[in-house]
């Protein structure tokens, strides 16, 4: 498994999202509170940040532990931004890829990670790789599982999907692919948040006009936290969080305790490790 982060807000330094929180992203590297399945995310870890003025985000990934990188403690505290995503991970095969394995994924203006495990990885999803465009397996960053989900949901968002449409249906297809897969996405543009529940905690944290931030569990222990359901998938820009159980994509918003009103509009953006052993399959 993993754990991970994105921010849409005022600016702030990276740093002070990641690491100064009494329960931050960096200490969940090590002590997560929540995460059902392994116990140390160390395999790597990521951040990708947006600039003002410029759509395609920036990128500092390593294969290490977050913890043992100390360049990163240096841009964490310099390097500012109104929009991010960042992982720290627990990887399903140790030592598949190193750095590019490591979330987040990117093209274009997106950012994307995983947090879970295909169940039966690689043979699962074997159908549904040989639905790609050629091109687009052997430009894959990686050979791990989340490298191919990524490049399922980048297929589609290159189709037209809109972000919340292109997970919605990842994920199901997937999920029918390889039941029991644990299936968590998140993925940005710096200007929307779409986000999967499929076997594993998400939150998210709003201020309405001010502040969104989604997380696999809350980075301190502020009461306004809510958790999003299992099977559901979540929209948010800087003013608004909108839930949809994945079950019924087809249907209207669900109204959810902390998110807003149910909404006719499709969830959209228009709308708004060094590795330690685990006992359970990891991402």
């Amino acid at each position: 498994m993993c754990r991970h982060l994105a921010y849409l807000g005022p600016e702030e330094p990276l740093g002070r999202l990641l690491v100064d929180p009494a329960h931050s992203l960096y200490r969940q590297s090590w002590a997560p509170r929540r995460q059902r399945y392994g116990t140390v995310n160390a395999d790597g870890f990521g951040v990708g940040w947006y600039a003002e003025g410029d759509p395609v985000p920036g990128r500092y990934r390593r294969t290490g532990p977050i913890w043992g990188d100390r360049s990163f403690a240096d841009l964490g505290r310099v390097v500012r931004s109104g929009a991010l995503l960042a992982a720290v991970r627990d990887a399903t095969l140790a030592g598949a890829d190193g750095e590019a394995a490591a979330a987040p994924f990117a093209a274009g203006t997106w950012l994307f990670s995983h947090n879970g495990a295909i169940a039966g990885w690689p043979g699962s999803l074997a159908p549904l790789a040989r639905t790609l465009p050629a091109e687009d397996l052997l430009s894959m960053e990686a050979r791990c599982d989340s490298a191919l989900v990524w490049a399922l949901v980048l297929n589609r968002l290159r189709g037209g999907d809109e972000e919340g449409q292109a997970l919605a249906d990842t994920v199901l297809d997937v999920a029918a692919a390889a039941p029991g897969s644990r299936l968590n996405l998140l993925l940005t543009n710096g200007e929307v948040i779409a986000a999967t529940a499929w076997g594993d905690t998400l939150w998210y944290l709003t201020e309405p006009g001010r502040r969104t931030v989604v997380a696999s569990e809350p980075y301190d222990d502020d009461p306004h936290w809510r958790e999003v359901p299992d099977r559901t998938l979540l929209a948010a820009s800087r003013t608004d969080v909108l839930l949809t159980p994945l079950k019924d994509i087809d249907e209207p918003m669900a109204s959810v305790p902390g998110a807003s009103a149910p909404s006719t509009s499709p969830p959209a953006p228009s709308v708004p490790s060094a590795s330690v052993p685990s006992k359970e399959p990891r991402t």
